[in-house]
């Protein structure tokens, strides 16, 4: 799919990025248990499955569970189309 491979790095989310950004996406429902547990509250309603945007909401498999490694780019690739139509449809972001 063209994706690079290299230089990539995992980092942990901290309370700070709750007052920063406006958007957590989460790919499922542990994924929420665990940032839910490091900000505590979502009291602005940041917090969002990546597929919440989508027509079909779920969670999105871990490929490392599932060696499933092309559903997994669907479902991210489809989750982060349906997050943008969100954002141009709701006045959050122009499109150019």
């Amino acid at each position: 799919m063209g994706v690079p491979c290299g230089e990539h790095r995992a980092v942990q989310v901290t309370p700070k990025d709750y007052e920063y950004y406006d958007y957590l996406l989460i790919m499922d429902e542990n994924n929420r248990r665990n940032l839910m547990r490091i900000i505590g509250r979502d009291p602005e309603k940041k917090v969002y499955g990546l597929l919440d945007f989508s027509k079909h909401p779920r969670d999105i498999a871990d490929p490392w569970y599932t060696g499933n490694f092309d559903i997994t780019y669907d479902d991210v690739a489809e989750g982060f189309e349906s997050f943008l139509r969100w954002l141009c449809r709701t006045g959050k972001l122009k499109e150019n």
